[in-house]
């Protein structure tokens, strides 16, 4: 396929904000990969941002308004909501091509100070300290500290790795651990990090049967929703059933689609009105929640006929390193398990029959690929005790420059 884009070139992101490269030997999470040995570049596969320029509509929308030398207090104009339901209403959410976020309004949206602000605003509306919330295993790791840091329980319902090597959720566990651990909240992610999982349409109606039954209220974060690949297509989880619509607060953002984290955003869709209210006051009066005119800027620049163009070939890229990821692996490196990725930019990797086989510790592993530069991660905190998560979103040749390493120095 031939880009219009450019999803090739190399940046230099050393001393330009970058805590992927920057937080190299650090110590702030405590997970940091540890410098490589001389002869060695670092390769980042750790945070979960992209080493690939933004949309060009996203800097062209920033320039513009930053062109103008006065940047002070505004209110949230129409063309932001606009652009929003422009943008979750403008792809088929499913084979059928049913619109999106049917009926979505003004009303419905609004801002949050990333995603992590508006799940713990959700957290403190819907349970009190001390109460337990259900998560799939493994997760995203900022889910354990928005809900243990608000005083209340993680409940982990593992996923499973089917036959056909898709995660899958395990349902009766879901159920036998909301009803034994008295739940009335989940944390959903969709798609879902680490493991790269686009949910399909049946396996959300019938989660959302299980949740019905036992009245649970669903914090949904779909900030993956726009990374997702050919035959995978996102599906919100608010629009599988009456019950979801009413009792599914969702969560979105610009920064995974853009490469924009840094200019923090996001959005929640809840169209329940007492739930909505809820949750808007409670992030008013826990955080500054309020927007950056240049983030709204960008945002509006990327939620354009240009964005979806750029996403499309993003997306193309992303599914192609993933497809090279998962070839490379089956020829080349024994007793590990991975699935393809659907969507996202992230891949789980099992480490449990190496580990046994080899006799390495997974921490030896992982020390390997930081001495030649492969800055991956330990699944440990995602919730798997034998596992890495990899980021996948840099040009190719990095992403295969990175499995050559693995190949020579790491899994011998």
């Amino acid at each position: 396929m031939d880009y219009k884009y450019d999803f090739t070139s190399i940046m230099d992101r050393h001393g330009k904000d970058a805590y992927a490269y920057d937080g190299v030997g650090g110590n702030k999470w405590h997970t940091e990969p540890k410098p490589p040995k001389d002869g060695f570049d670092f390769i980042p596969m750790w945070v979960a941002d992209m080493n690939f320029p933004t949309c060009p509509a996203v800097t062209d929308a920033i320039i513009e308004r930053a062109k103008h030398p006065a940047y002070g207090y505004f209110d949230i104009p129409d063309n932001w909501y606009e652009s929003i339901i422009r943008w979750r209403q403008g792809a088929p959410s499913d084979a059928d091509c049913t619109t999106p976020h049917a009926g979505l309004k003004r009303e419905h949206i609004g801002y949050e100070n990333g995603v992590h602000g508006f799940v713990t605003s959700a957290v403190r509306v819907l349970t009190r300290p001390g109460e337990n919330i259900l998560l799939h295993s493994p997760n995203y790791v900022g889910f354990r500290s928005d809900t243990w840091g608000q005083g209340r329980n993680c409940v982990f319902s593992p996923l499973v790795l089917d036959a056909q090597g898709i995660w899958r959720m395990d349902l009766s566990d879901m159920a036998r651990k909301i009803e034994e651990n008295d739940i009335h909240v989940m944390i959903f992610c969709s798609p879902q990090n680490p493991s790269g999982r686009v949910w399909e349409r049946g396996e959300l109606e019938a989660m959302m049967k299980v949740l019905e039954k036992y009245r649970v209220d669903v914090i949904c974060d779909e900030i993956w929703a726009d990374l997702t690949f050919e035959g995978h297509p996102h599906v919100p989880l608010q629009d599988v059933s009456p019950y979801a619509r009413e009792h599914v607060l969702a969560a979105y953002a610009p920064g995974k689609t853009f490469n924009v984290a840094g200019l923090v955003s996001a959005y929640h869709i809840i169209y329940d009105d007492e739930l909505r209210r809820k949750v808007t006051q409670e992030g008013e009066q826990t955080n500054y929640n309020s927007m950056n005119v240049l983030s709204m800027h960008a945002m509006c620049g990327g939620y354009s006929e240009t964005g979806r163009e750029w996403l499309h070939e993003l997306n193309s890229v992303l599914e192609g390193n993933g497809s090279y990821a998962m070839d490379f692996m089956q020829e080349h490196f024994a007793g590990i398990l991975a699935a393809r990725p659907q969507g996202t930019y992230m891949m789980w990797l099992d480490l449990s029959e190496y580990l046994e086989t080899s006799g390495r510790t997974l921490d030896e592993v992982i020390r390997a690929g930081w001495d030649v530069g492969v800055g991956w991660q330990s699944g440990v905190q995602f919730e798997g005790p034998a596992h890495i998560r990899l980021n996948l979103a840099s040009p190719l040749s990095m992403i295969q420059e990175a499995f050559e390493r693995m190949r020579k120095h790491v899994f011998l």
